[in-house]
């Protein structure tokens, strides 16, 4: 029998990776997404132990996926550890193996709370920063953890950590060695090729703010950017900003697809459900978080895309 951790390779993933391997030391690591989990499911044997952390499930191949997770739960054990909205005919109960999933708090904080009988002293930091990378560190279980940590003092290794993995993003070698970093309850910043990469990204970062509006275009109130050598994620929240429109969407082109990612900061707003809707009649994939969501669809309707979005804006001020 082994034991898997399969987790997303951003800073919340990477502390949720951290944390279940903490109280898993013998688990190896692999790092997935929601379109690819189906398949690299594939690596679990018979009778293992399988553990998925920060992963949404795509509402692409959701029905092959549960039956995947019922086989790995029949002959091993499947732990399913996320955050992410399911789709709205599915429910949690649904949901094969043992399933911990709640949408008001971070991926790691919920490892942290599941794992946490076997987790030892400082790992309550790594599950803090998670949930600071992820923009979820607002609830009572990471606020009540930041009363044993002098919060600046916490707030500078998420900073180490979140712009440190942006000069790594698919070097899973890289952020593997960061997981097994953090498992042992050490810092960000003592990890110096992550704190050489966070202090290289954060002086690329101020030189590229300063020449992204030159590349913004609106719609609406959407504001895009497309194959700008920087963070999606990033760029939509700066596309945003710069532009003063509702919507902000950064993408890159791959292999006759756009992957994109797509923030907000209006409350009322929820992308998820909106992505959910919209991706699939374009012949593509969508979703996340209300705020903070992604989209993959193909390069021949991404203005179609675009407008699409701006509509579901615009009703939604209709309604208002």
């Amino acid at each position: 029998m082994s034991k898997w951790i399969f987790t997303h390779s951003d800073g919340d993933g990477i502390c949720s990776g951290a944390l279940a391997l903490a109280a898993n030391p013998e688990a190896k690591v692999f790092f997935t997404h929601p379109v690819g989990l189906l398949e690299d499911l594939n690596n679990a044997g018979a009778s293992d132990v399988v553990i998925i952390c920060d992963i949404a499930l795509s509402e692409n191949n959701i029905p092959q996926i549960l039956e995947r997770f019922s086989e790995i739960n029949d002959s091993g054990r499947l732990i399913y550890i996320d955050h992410h909205p399911l789709p709205e005919w599915l429910q949690s109960y649904m949901i094969p193996g043992t399933v911990f999933h709640d949408t008001k708090s971070s991926a790691s904080e919920l490892t942290y709370t599941f794992f946490r009988d076997g987790l030892p002293w400082p790992m309550d930091r790594v599950a803090i920063c998670g949930a600071i990378a992820d923009y979820m560190d607002n609830t009572p279980v990471i606020s009540q953890l930041l009363h044993g940590w002098d919060k600046r003092a916490v707030y500078f290794e998420v900073g180490v950590l979140v712009q440190g993995l942006e000069g790594h993003k698919r070097d899973h070698d890289f952020k593997r060695e960061v997981v097994y970093h953090l498992s042992r309850g050490l810092p960000p910043s003592s990890h110096q090729g992550l704190l050489k990469s966070a202090l290289e990204n954060a002086r690329r970062e101020e030189e590229i703010i300063r020449e992204l509006g030159r590349y913004i275009h609106i719609h609406g109130e959407v504001a895009y950017l497309l194959n700008i050598p920087f963070p999606l994620g990033k760029s939509a929240i700066y596309a945003r900003a710069l532009a003063g429109t509702i919507i902000g969407v950064a993408g890159e082109t791959r292999k006759g697809f756009v992957d994109m990612s797509i923030r907000t900061c209006e409350e009322n707003l929820d992308l998820n459900n909106i992505l959910r809707k919209i991706a699939p009649k374009l012949g593509g994939s969508g979703g996340g978080h209300p705020q903070a969501a992604g989209a993959r669809i193909p390069e021949e309707n991404f203005k179609k895309f675009i407008e699409e979005l701006n509509e579901a804006v615009k009703r939604l001020k209709s309604q208002r």
